[in-house]
């Protein structure tokens, strides 16, 4: 225990000296970090800060704030070595890790339906768009006017295709990195629109159409629903506020009239 309690002193030391160069120890160690990332965070970053973030550049951040912590910790019990004492430096630099993780989620949760009916308007301009060139033509043209959580993603898509990928495995991972409501179902339908000749074209477009369309009206609903029921929260509170004031008012006037 005491060995590796030393070893982990003088790594901090070496890297406090820049004798090791922190950056150049993570970027080595990449594959090993690369387990702990999980598999929606580059989809969260995005969500939230559109498509000049880099989240390769946050996660390092979170793996070099998270070992930091670690041994400012190790080193603050260096007077007490225990096998405690390393778990709690453990936990706590697990903690600093997952922290920017739980807000990234928590971002989310709180503008899930914003960020997942972005998808069919997108997917509505884009049909205007497949309607005069091919499918990856038309997604490399939509590309500027997406939404920026889109972006990056269209891009990787686009030079997949490019690269001589025909199959559906890009669309695929697209919907994978982006997983908001019914992505799956129209890359799927996306896809098939750019097999067969033109006459069936027009048929899987006319279908295609259809259904962005009903997931629009999903989401114009959602959203008046949501939009009414907090109207009614908005009245029920206002009616609450009212009664509260209004007994206030008359036991204060009792008050008065039997003082």
């Amino acid at each position: 225990m005491e060995i590796v309690f030393v070893a982990i002193i003088i790594l901090f030391i070496l890297i406090y000296n820049s004798t090791i160069d922190k950056d150049k120890f993570i970027n080595d160690n990449k594959k090993y970090f690369e387990i702990l990332r999980e598999d929606d965070y580059n989809f969260l970053v995005y969500a939230r800060y559109g498509d000049t973030a880099d989240p390769n550049v946050l996660f390092q951040k979170r793996i070099t704030y998270a070992i930091g912590v670690f041994f400012i910790f190790m080193f603050l019990f260096i007077d007490d070595v225990s096998l405690i004492n390393i778990i709690l430096a453990c936990l706590v630099a697990v903690l600093i890790f997952k922290m920017p993780y739980m807000q990234l989620k928590k971002y989310y949760k709180a503008h899930l339906h914003q960020i997942d009916i972005m998808l069919p308007y997108y997917l509505k301009s884009l049909e205007i768009l497949i309607q005069h060139y091919t499918v990856p033509v038309a997604i490399g043209k939509s590309i500027n006017d997406a939404p920026d959580i889109f972006k990056p993603g269209l891009r990787e898509l686009i030079e997949k295709i490019n690269s001589g990928d025909s199959s559906i495995t890009p669309y695929m991972d697209f919907a994978n990195t982006y997983p908001v409501r019914d992505s799956m179902r129209m890359m799927r339908l996306l896809y098939r629109l750019g097999l067969g000749g033109q006459e069936k074209k027009q048929e899987r477009l006319l279908m295609f159409s259809r259904t962005v369309s009903n997931l629009q009206a999903k989401a114009r609903e959602t959203k008046y629903k949501e939009r009414l029921d907090h109207m009614g929260n908005q009245t029920m509170i206002m009616l609450v506020v009212t009664g509260v004031s209004v007994m206030i008012v008359i036991l204060g006037s009792m008050m008065t009239m039997i003082g």
